[in-house]
C-alpha cells in the first residue's frame, strides 16, 4: 500500500530511522536533566527540558509517516 507517493519501504525506512534518532535525542535530554541535580548547574535542566520538548513536539509527526 502506496502513502503520501512514495514506496512502502522508503517510508518504513525512513519512518525507523528518524524514530531511532529521536531517540537519541530524548535519551540526551535525560541525562542532562538527571545529571543535573549532581552537577549542582539549573543551564542543565533548561537544556535537557529544551530537548524534552524538541523530542516530544516531533514524534506524532514520525508516527503519523506510516
Amino acid at each position: 500500500k502506496v502513502k503520501h507517493g512514495s514506496y512502502p519501504c522508503v517510508v518504513c525506512h525512513c519512518r525507523k530511522k528518524c524514530l531511532l534518532f529521536n531517540d537519541v535525542v530524548l535519551l540526551v535530554a535525560t541525562l542532562h536533566t538527571g545529571f543535573s541535580r549532581r552537577a549542582k548547574s539549573f543551564e542543565m535542566i533548561l537544556i535537557g527540558r529544551f530537548l524534552e520538548g524538541i523530542g516530544a513536539g516531533r514524534t506524532p509527526h514520525y508516527s503519523m509517516l506510516m
